[in-house]
């Protein structure tokens, strides 16, 4: 049988209201006395509008999606966006060796290894300036022990960067990477 949106009633009682949005009977009475959903109480019974269910159960549908968007690091998935795995004596690392693509930073080089052009998050950075920032880390790895990413850098955390267009900024390095590396497991 097919059914159009002519079709659906305007209205359901409180078990057909249950069953459509997988709740208990009393969560829709709930939702209808505390104005939720929109529902009216005729001869002692909620008469449930439809609309309203269906927009609730939307909203508890986003909701449900944020939550699951929760990431959680593992060795595996770190391994599966470029991570190498190190295990020695106590120690159990997946270190990222090109953690400057995490970080939003793209080079261009010349055949003699200089750098010919550079970028931070698309935008055109200063060529002596992506020297810098690439070399401000030397280790970026996820601790398995502790669960958490590390990022051996030197200086601050904060850098100053001019764009090509003149305009100056400062970035945060190591928030960039966690913000990249977080982006491209949850992508998995």
């Amino acid at each position: 049988m097919v059914f159009t949106e002519e079709d659906e009633e305007p209205t359901m009682n409180t078990t057909a209201a249950a069953q459509t949005a997988n709740v208990t009977v009393n969560t829709i009475r709930a939702w209808a006395r505390n104005g939720v959903i929109a529902a009216t109480k005729t001869a002692g019974r909620w008469i449930i509008d439809t609309a309203s269910l269906a927009h609730r159960i939307e909203i508890g549908a986003r909701r449900l999606a944020r939550k699951a968007k929760t990431i959680v690091l593992t060795a595996d998935n770190i391994k599966a966006i470029g991570g190498n795995e190190w295990i020695r004596g106590n120690y159990h690392r997946v270190y990222i060796n090109d953690w400057a693509q995490y970080a939003g930073i793209d080079v261009d080089y010349y055949r003699s290894g200089n750098v010919c052009g550079a970028t931070l998050g698309g935008r055109g950075i200063a060529n002596g300036r992506v020297g810098g920032l690439l070399g401000a880390v030397s280790k970026v790895y996820f601790d398995v022990t502790d669960g958490l990413l590390h990022v051996q850098h030197h200086g601050a955390d904060s850098y100053e960067i001019r764009y090509l267009n003149g305009e100056r900024d400062h970035v945060n390095l190591v928030a960039r990477i966690f913000s990249g590396i977080r982006t491209a497991v949850a992508a998995l």
